[in-house]
C-alpha cells in the first residue's frame, strides 16, 4: 500500500492542530469502540490479490460461456469494439457533467448528437441527456406529468404490460404524495390489449403509461390510447425498447407525449446490472417541464458553431424550488456509448439488427411451441421476446438448461402469480441457429422426462 504522508508530515500536521499523537483524534470515541479487533485474513501482495480475485470471478458464468435467452428488460446484444475504444478516451472517460459548458465543447457536442439520435429514433421533438435507467425514466415521466398539471390531476394509469420494476419504481418515487396509480391490477386479463385501459381514463387522469413492445414482447399500436387520453386532456407515455424502433413504427407517430426507455441495448454491455441509460424524449411544448440536461447548438461571437446547456435553471441550478425533479446526474458516458453505437450502425444497420432479433425470435417460438407440453401464450404479434407456457415449473426447467450451458428465460411467476409455469424467452442477434436448436432439444428432453 502506498501511504503518501511521511512521519515528519504527520508530526507537523498533529502539531498544527495542537495534539501529540494520532490516537488523540479519537479521544471522544468510547475506548471499547476505538480499535476493535478485525477478523481479517493476512495481507496479500498485489500479485496474490489479483490471482485471488480472478479465481473468484471465474466462478461466475456469463453470456460469454452460456447461450443466453434471458431478457426481461436487459438484452445480450453485440457491442462493436469501437464503442469501448471511444468511451475509454481520457477526455470522455474522466469528464464530469459540465458546469462550465463553454469549456466542455466536446462533451456538449456528444450530448447534442445523442439527443439528436434519440429524437430521430423515437419520432419526438426533444430529448434530454439523460436518466439513470429505464425505470427512473418512467418515474420521471410521472413527475413531469404531475408538474404539467400543477398537481391538479392525480391519476396515473399503468399498463399491466409495463415492466414490473418500472411500475415499482414509479410508485416508490410517488410514495407519500397524493398520486394514485391504477390499471395494473394483476387480477385483470393479462391477455387483453391496451384497449382495456381506455375506460379508466377520465378528467382526473394525468398520464397513461404503456410499453412498446410490452413486457411480454407483444407489439401494439397505441394510437387509439393516445386519442382517448388526449380526449380527456391527459398525456400518453410510451416506454420503448430502442432496438425495436429500428423496425417498428416510432411512438411519436402514434402521437405519444413522452417516450422513455432503457438504453442498455444501444451498445452498453450487461455488466451485471449497470450502469445503464434512461432515455427520455417529449414534445417541444413540454420541454420546460422535462428534468435532466439539454444541450443546444448555437454560434459564438465569431460566428462559429458552439454548444451550450439550455434551460438549465431547473433542478440543479437557481430555481430549485420550481424543479420537476431532483435528478441532476447525466449518464454521460453511457449516452456517449449509445451515440457511438448508433453512429456505427446507422439507419440500415440498426434495422438489420432489429430484423435479426425479430426473425430469430419467431424461429424459436415456432420451434418451441411445436413441442409437446409447450404452448405460445399469446397470438399477438411480438418482436424479440415471447411467452411460453411450460409443462413444468420454470425454475426446474432453467436448472436443466443451465446444466447444458444455456441461460433460460425469465420466470414470470415472480411478478405475475397467474402466470405460473410461464417463461419469457428473449432472442437477439447473438443467438445462433445452433443455440436455438440446442434450446429446443433440451426443452424436448425436459418435456419427455
Amino acid at each position: 500500500m502506498f501511504i503518501p504522508h511521511t512521519d515528519a508530515d504527520r508530526t507537523a500536521m498533529l502539531k498544527t492542530i495542537g495534539i501529540d499523537k494520532l490516537e488523540n483524534l479519537f479521544i471522544d470515541v468510547p475506548a471499547r469502540y476505538r480499535f476493535p479487533a478485525l477478523n481479517l485474513p493476512p495481507a496479500l501482495t498485489e500479485m496474490e490479490a489479483s490471482a485471488e480475485l480472478q479465481t473468484i470471478a471465474q466462478v461466475n458464468e456469463s453470456v460469454h460461456e452460456l447461450a443466453c435467452f434471458l431478457g426481461a428488460g436487459v438484452y445480450n446484444h453485440y457491442v462493436p469494439a469501437a464503442v469501448d475504444a471511444m468511451i475509454r478516451r481520457g477526455e470522455f472517460l474522466t469528464a464530469y457533467t459540465p458546469y462550465q459548458p463553454e469549456l466542455s465543447q466536446g462533451t456538449l457536442q456528444a450530448i447534442f448528437e445523442y439527443q439528436s439520435n434519440i429524437a430521430a429514433l423515437t419520432g419526438m421533438e426533444v430529448c434530454n441527456a439523460s436518466h439513470y435507467d429505464g425505470a427512473t425514466a418512467v418515474a420521471e415521466a410521472v413527475n413531469m406529468a404531475h408538474a404539467n398539471f400543477r398537481g391538479k390531476r392525480l391519476k396515473i394509469i399503468l399498463s399491466p404490460g409495463l415492466h414490473p420494476q418500472y411500475r415499482q419504481t414509479a410508485r416508490t418515487y410517488a410514495e407519500g404524495s397524493e398520486i394514485v396509480f391504477l390499471g395494473d391490477d394483476l387480477r385483470a386479463d393479462l391477455q387483453a390489449g391496451p384497449e382495456q385501459l381506455i375506460p379508466l381514463i377520465d378528467q382526473d387522469t394525468a398520464l397513461v403509461i404503456v410499453q412498446y413492445p410490452d413486457f411480454f414482447g407483444r407489439v401494439y399500436d397505441y394510437t387509439k390510447v393516445a386519442e382517448a387520453a388526449h380526449a380527456m386532456g391527459a398525456l400518453l407515455a410510451v416506454s420503448v425498447n430502442p432496438i425495436a424502433l429500428g423496425l417498428l413504427k416510432p411512438p411519436g407517430f402514434m402521437d405519444a407525449d413522452i417516450v422513455t426507455g432503457e438504453g442498455q441495448p444501444l451498445g452498453i454491455p450487461l455488466s451485471f446490472g449497470g450502469p445503464y441509460l434512461g432515455l427520455f424524449a417529449t414534445k417541444k411544448e413540454y420541454v420546460r417541464k422535462m428534468a435532466g440536461r439539454l444541450a443546444g447548438e448555437t454560434v459564438d461571437n465569431r460566428g462559429q458553431r458552439a454548444y451550450v446547456l439550455t434551460l438549465t435553471a431547473r433542478e440543479q441550478h437557481i430555481r430549485r424550488e420550481k424543479a420537476t425533479s431532483n435528478i441532476c446526474t447525466n449518464q454521460g458516458l453511457m449516452a456517449l456509448a449509445s451515440t457511438v453505437y448508433l453512429s456505427l450502425l446507422g439507419k440500415n444497420g440498426l434495422r438489420q439488427v432489429a430484423e435479426l432479433c425479430f426473425h430469430k425470435a419467431h424461429y424459436a417460438a415456432q420451434a418451441i411451441s411445436a413441442l409437446h407440453g409447450y404452448f405460445l401464450w399469446s397470438a399477438t404479434p411480438f418482436f424479440d421476446e415471447f411467452v411460453i407456457q411450460t409443462p413444468k415449473p420454470v425454475s426446474e426447467i432453467n436448472d436443466v438448461l443451465l446444466d447444458h450451458d444455456i441461460l433460460g428465460g425469465y420466470d414470470l411467476s415472480h411478478d405475475y402469480p397467474s402466470l405460473d409455469r410461464h417463461m419469457l424467452i428473449a432472442v437477439t442477434e447473438m443467438n445462433t441457429r445452433e443455440d436455438i436448436d440446442q434450446l429446443v432439444e433440451v426443452l424436448t428432453e425436459v418435456s419427455d422426462g
